[in-house]
């Protein structure tokens, strides 16, 4: 992957992210995850604990993530009211959880929320029962309050902020040529395959296998996609989705991040739809706070599932109570497994064919999620004007949100921007993401962000209050070549996948990890449980 220097003023500041010595004086820490919870299990801490006590119910959800709180729904719509979750952090919600910074809702996770198409309709029934869309003369539309206000998002570059994240400016007219070139290329993969989200309901032809093959990077560089701006763009898209640059990601996966949706729009394309989506100040965290609700005390927070076994007559589930430190054992008639997939063949005895294969070729983004809080609004450098999302050009982070951008209050104030950092393989590497996220102090990553997001606001080390940080050792499930063939034996039955008394529910499954495909699974487990 040919990449160009990063051009805007400051770019040696960025060289040296994580390298700042000064103390700022900014308060902050670790949040969102008990890491040490999740390696108890890896490390065998709590093998062989004995139950203290033996507790019944119908079915027991193992995890409580999007794919878990959705299969909870689904029961409670089949009118089955005897379960337990049981989530390893002490709320549900997995990574699309929300949380605070000085009394200002922000995202620990997950942000946003696509609009839905018309293959994800139990998303769609979701968006529904919670006010989110309504039917008015015969179609369908979105409560306004919550879709992202514009401006949605913005680039800095060559020292200003300029609309939309695709470099356009002065990019020179082989760019230009290339981002009408890639545009119809993805339209003509779609009329000639169908993308869907969810992926269980498209149909894998040889030909989105023989994508799935290729890494993106390779498949580019066939196709003669070889200009800097339009690749910086098409791996940041890669990053953003998936955790890992293109060149570790399948050419499926590439195209899939447009295909699936609204294609890919090249400047001056004002016709085409646009994507529309939901967002809140806490990120999805609204979603999953309102499923988890009506749940009540049917969620047992800070529980982590050492043993999942089927018995002639059930399930049993062994976990480990971080409250009392007492080891609980749950007998149901079955277990709907909302782990991921190498947890699930971790906790799982003989854990069946389908599992391990899973577990054996998925691989994992890691990803670390900053809140920054500001007692003021930062001063902005020339240019577009301040958006929800704001992304430096040729950066190691995404860029960030703006907690406030959806608030119709007009009055300048304090306010958290959200940073977000991949960890996966890119051309970004710094070793080991999931070391690193070990071995890095807070105030190493502290310095890395504030290295960054100087570049565009030079008076943020000034404004910032406050910094939590959230890491996630397995953010995400990526994409990498290969992966779709290697599941799409349980992909053939278009339903959730099961094994005797249990049913497997996550995002995992998909080959990659977004809100829909977590939801809609979870919910067919729930379904059919």
């Amino acid at each position: 992957m040919r990449r160009r220097t990063f051009l805007g003023a400051g770019a040696s500041a960025l060289a040296l992210g994580g390298c700042e010595s000064r103390d700022p004086g900014i308060e902050g820490g670790f949040t969102g995850v008990d890491v040490g919870r999740g390696h108890a299990v890896r490390d065998g801490a709590l093998r062989g604990a004995a139950p203290s006590r033996t507790r019944r119910t119908r079915v027991v959800i193992a995890g409580g993530g999007v794919a878990g709180l959705a299969a909870a729904r689904a029961l409670r719509l089949s009118g089955i009211e005897d379960f337990a979750l049981l989530e390893l952090e002490d709320t549900a919600g997995g990574n699309s959880r929300g949380g605070a910074v000085g009394g200002i809702a922000c995202p620990l996770g997950a942000h946003y929320l696509p609009v839905p198409g018309d293959e994800a309709h139990e998303v769609q029934d979701l968006l529904e029962e919670l006010g989110l869309r309504q039917r008015v003369a015969g179609r369908w539309q979105y409560d306004e309050r919550h879709l992202c206000h514009s401006p949605q998002e913005r680039i800095f570059i060559e020292g200003e902020w300029h609309d939309g994240l695709l470099p356009v400016q002065g990019v020179g007219a082989t760019a230009l040529a290339q981002y009408r070139l890639f545009s119809q290329r993805v339209d003509a993969l779609r009329a000639e395959s169908r993308f869907v989200i969810p992926t269980l309901r498209a149909p894998f032809t040889p030909a989105m296998l023989a994508l799935d093959a290729l890494p993106f990077s390779a498949w580019l560089e066939r196709e003669g996609f070889d200009e800097p701006h339009l690749r910086w763009y098409l791996d940041y898209c890669c990053r953003d989705d998936y955790g890992a640059g293109a060149a570790h990601v399948s050419a499926w996966a590439g195209i899939h991040y447009f295909a699936s949706r609204h294609g890919f729009h090249a400047p001056g394309d004002d016709n085409a739809d646009r994507d529309a989506v939901l967002t809140w100040p806490e990120g999805n965290g609204w979603l999953t706070q309102r499923i988890a609700q009506p749940l009540g005390d049917r969620i047992h927070g800070g529980n982590v599932v050492m043993r999942i076994a089927q018995t002639r007559s059930g399930v049993e589930v062994d976990a480990f109570d971080a409250a009392t430190k007492t080891v609980v054992r749950w007998q149901a008639e079955r277990c709907i497994v909302a782990l991921p997939v190498f947890i699930a063949a971790r906790v799982v005895e003989n854990p069946p064919e389908v599992l391990r294969n899973a577990a054996a070729h998925v691989r994992y983004a890691p990803w670390l999620v900053a809140n920054v809080h500001l007692r003021a609004p930062l001063t902005d450098r020339p240019g577009a004007a301040p958006s929800w999302d704001n992304v430096i050009y040729d950066s190691r982070g995404l860029g960030y949100v703006d907690a406030r951008h959806q608030s119709l209050d007009p009055t300048p104030g304090p306010t958290v921007l959200s940073w977000y950092r991949p960890l996966g393989p890119s051309g970004y590497d710094m070793g080991d993401g999931r070391q690193l996220l070990l071995d890095r102090t807070w105030a190493s990553w502290r310095d890395e962000l504030l290295a960054e997001l100087s570049v565009p606001h030079a008076d943020l080390r000034g404004k910032a209050t406050r910094i939590d940080i959230t890491r996630y050792g397995h953010a995400m499930a990526m994409p990498v070549p290969g992966l779709l063939g290697r599941l799409e034996s349980q992909r053939r039955d278009r339903g959730a996948v099961a094994d005797g008394r249990l049913s497997f529910a996550h995002a995992d499954w998909s080959g990659y990890s977004i809100f829909e495909e977590a939801f809609t699974r979870g919910h067919l487990a729930g379904a059919t449980a």
